[in-house]
């Protein structure tokens, strides 16, 4: 006779533009593949209706899919605090029996629920760049950090970094418990191309360096191209590849300051704009590329990095500390305004060695990061 299997709920109810968490909200049931069979709770996922697209391609035996209408932000705290009860999450938890709910975003009440409600938060980037944010977007994350704190007894967070940042600017009761999960990248399969396929199907050279970042002023796309101007001057030039979704704004200030450092520095020929191409091609462009880098002024954890981990591709990054905690001795660091000092990394950047095994085997990064996560969940 079978075991009963425990019901893990997992909330897709985010902005489908933002990249990063379409991504780790995906990797989150995948990752549960690498579990022994016994160990993999049934999932439902409960989702919005735009973001139903995106459930095709997870494949895991105990599935199950519930498309919910998810109230506003505002009606919604409203709502939960006149009716002391989470309806966010309340009813979908009774109805559903789940004993488990993942990331809690919204947590306006204490529910009295005998599930297990975990929140999740990604950083604290609005306390180190304010001006990165707008006035409305700055109250809800205060809002939604303090009623989590108030109320979650469960929140996970993706590196040390953020949980240090939590408890040293703002006040952690002793009633909550502060889990990290470290986040991997699962690559399910890469497009049948060659290096010289790829390279050719996106008119890149056969040495390039890659950036994938969506164009948002932390992500610090400015070192990049003042370091490729730096090295324009010596006439030594390096090709950079750059994915990423570009600003909503056509005026963007971001993009003509960017623009305008390749317009005054001759750089047309030296970077490789590809905007928001198939995840599979993205990986496939890692995979070939010299080294990848992650020059950002702040991350929670770097999916770009966990990508570069699973393909086993250097990464040359900023020397953030989530970084460091990230690649440890592994990655090649410079300081995020140094473009000096990153000019001197590409310059003399050694060839790749395509069989060298840079990080811990693939499957056992998945398998340590499956027991990683469902252990958050155990009662």
């Amino acid at each position: 006779m079978e075991h009963q299997r425990s019901r893990l709920g997992i909330l897709f109810n985010f902005n489908p533009k933002w990249t990063g968490g379409l991504i780790y909200n995906l990797n989150t049931i995948k990752i549960l593949n690498f579990l022994e069979d016994k160990d993999r709770p049934i999932v439902v996922i409960i989702y919005k209706p735009e973001l139903e697209e995106y459930l095709k391609e997870i494949e895991y035996p105990y599935l199950e899919l519930v498309e919910n209408i998810f109230p506003s932000l505002a009606k919604g705290y409203l709502k939960s605090i006149l009716k002391s009860k989470n309806i966010f999450v309340h009813d979908l938890v009774t109805k559903y029996q789940l004993n488990a709910i993942f990331p809690m975003h919204d947590y306006p009440v204490n529910s009295k629920l005998n599930a297990k409600l975990v929140s999740w938060y990604a950083d604290l980037q609005h306390v180190y760049y304010p001006k990165f944010f707008t006035k409305k977007r700055l109250l809800e994350r205060k809002i939604r950090i303090n009623m989590i704190l108030k109320n979650s007894k469960d929140l996970v967070v993706s590196s040390q970094v953020v949980k240090d940042d939590f408890i040293q600017f703002y006040k952690v009761p002793k009633s909550i418990t502060i889990h990290i999960y470290h986040f991997v990248s699962i690559i399910d399969s890469l497009p049948s191309l060659t290096s010289n396929e790829i390279k050719s199907k996106y008119g890149l050279p056969n040495e390039y360096f890659m950036v994938s970042n969506q164009f948002q002023k932390h992500k610090n796309h400015l070192v990049i191209f003042n370091a490729l101007a730096e090295l324009q001057k010596k006439g030594i030039r390096v090709h950079v590849a750059i994915t990423g979704r570009f600003p909503s704004d056509p005026n963007s200030e971001y993009l003509k300051e960017l623009h305008n450092i390749i317009n005054s520095n001759g750089l047309e020929n030296s970077i490789s704009f590809l905007g928001l191409i198939p995840r599979g091609d993205q990986l496939l462009l890692m995979k070939y590329s010299k080294a990848i880098i992650q020059p950002s002024l702040f991350e929670g954890w770097s999916t770009v990095i966990e990508d570069a981990k699973s393909l086993q591709v250097p990464v040359i990054a900023s020397n953030i500390k989530v970084n460091v905690e990230q690649l440890a001795e592994k990655g090649t660091y410079f300081e995020p305004h140094n473009w000096n000092q990153l000019a001197a990394i590409l310059n003399h950047h050694p060839d790749r060695d395509f069989n060298q095994l840079l990080y811990e085997p693939y499957e056992n990064r998945m398998k340590k990061a499956a027991y990683e996560f469902i252990s958050i969940f155990k009662q």
